[in-house]
């Protein structure tokens, strides 16, 4: 019988094991992908961070040595601001606004906040808005919008300058100082400019004649002219009130007589009020004067 001879060796399994299976479909998932490529070294740095900074005196001296760099930094001669240039105001009110923000320069750019020296402008009457930035050169940039003066208004204080929103914009010494703004005066007249102005538009034929708006019981308007003619206007649509006075007096040259005031807060009845000398003569016209006794 003819002998095998020698055996042949296992062909090995070219399947992969099951542990080999497992591991090849986990890492063919993508969450599993990311936590082992940036997850586990962004864990094992934390970790070595938190070994390291678990020690008090690591941590101040870490603390301390990034002071000491940010200050470093922060005092570099780039990120210093040396001085304050101020646009689009008076030379009176640029002072107003330095003496206001009162800053001690030089001091860092890191140092300032640009918020609260805005604000700071701001809280000044006469300033409308204020604009603050760090231009090159170490130059700290305040532009201002200032209010337009548009009024004067006289109160129990003084006068005072109101812009077109009724806003205060400044003290005024004497009337003559702003001869050429109109003038109201009253309580509460400056929450009621933006009707004042409607006023007096509609008013504009009488302008030579102008003296200044009343603001009575903050509730309605006098308009007061020269020889103390005084328009009693209504609480409700002053202005439509003025145009019916002013065609009347067109047709009848109303303002022109001599009357002491006009009441239209009745737009039905219109009251004239005469003055003394004229009231005297409508009397005795009447017939019904006193007559003086002869002796």
């Amino acid at each position: 019988m003819q002998s095998l001879g020698r055996a042949l060796p296992l062909r090995r399994d070219p399947a992969p094991s099951r542990w080999a299976y497992r591991m090849q479909r986990l890492w063919l998932t993508p969450l599993f992908r990311v936590t082992m490529r940036v997850g586990l070294p962004a864990f094992v740095v934390a970790l070595a961070i938190g070994i390291y900074l678990s020690d008090a005196d690591r941590r101040e001296a870490f603390g301390g040595t990034f002071i000491a760099l940010k200050d470093k930094v922060e005092q570099r001669p780039e990120f210093l601001v040396g001085l304050l240039s101020i646009d689009g105001a008076s030379p009176e009110l640029a002072d107003a606004v330095r003496a206001k923000l009162d800053l001690n320069l030089p001091q860092s750019s890191f140092d300032l906040d640009l918020v609260a020296v805005q604000a700071k402008a701001e809280q000044l009457d006469a300033v409308a808005s204020a604009k603050v930035s760090v231009r090159t050169g170490g130059v700290l940039q305040v532009t201002i919008t200032e209010r337009i003066p548009a009024w004067v208004w006289r109160t129990d204080t003084g006068l005072m300058l109101l812009d077109a929103d009724g806003h205060r914009v400044a003290a005024l010494a004497e009337r003559a100082d702003r001869a050429d703004l109109p003038l109201i005066a009253g309580e509460g007249a400056d929450q009621a400019v933006l009707q004042a102005t409607e006023i007096l538009a509609a008013a504009a034929p009488l302008l030579p004649r102008y003296r200044g708006l009343v603001r009575i019981s903050d509730r309605r308007w006098n308009l007061v002219l020269d020889r103390n003619q005084t328009i009693l206007l209504p609480e409700a649509n002053p202005v439509d009130a003025l145009e019916g006075l002013l065609a009347l007096n067109q047709a009848e040259d109303l303002l022109a007589r001599d009357l002491t005031s006009i009441d239209m807060r009745n737009e039905h009845r219109p009251v004239l009020r005469l003055a003394p000398f004229a009231l005297d003569e409508l009397r005795r016209a009447q017939g019904i004067a006193p007559t003086e006794s002869k002796t």
